[in-house]
């Protein structure tokens, strides 16, 4: 079962995301909008625009956190395997990503300041970078 939604939810992402799918549902709405006349502008009318965006929109937040969970996953793989291969890359980042929020800022904070930022607020560290070069 995981398979196939994978398979499938890759596939729509994709889709999804060419200018033709943008093409469809303008066209669907331009639809909508000219067909309010001939439906007297009525509830009935209106609520179908409203059910049928809302369940787009509902599965679409399923598809879309897949490919990004995918995505995420991707990166770090890539990412982990940079730092195994460098010899100067430290190992004890790898796999770092599942660490809570409070851990991450206060890793963060350490590194910054080992790069020579006393306040890591301000973000003066890619600017002494750039005035070295």
């Amino acid at each position: 079962m995981s398979g196939i939604f994978e398979r499938f939810a890759q596939a729509v992402a994709g889709w999804a995301g060419r200018p033709a799918a943008f093409v469809i549902a303008f066209l669907v709405v331009i639809g909508w909008g000219i067909s309010g006349p001939i439906f007297a502008w009525s509830d009935t009318w209106q609520l179908v625009i409203n059910t049928g965006t809302t369940i787009v929109t509902f599965l679409m937040v399923f598809l879309i956190q897949n490919a990004q969970n995918r995505d995420g996953a991707a990166i770090q793989a890539k990412l982990d395997e940079l730092i195994r291969a460098l010899d100067s890359g430290r190992n004890e980042f790898i796999g770092i990503e599942h660490l809570g929020e409070k851990e991450l800022i206060a890793i963060r904070d350490k590194l910054e300041k080992e790069c020579g930022r006393e306040m890591p607020q301000r973000h003066e560290g890619i600017g002494r970078l750039l005035r070295r070069r």
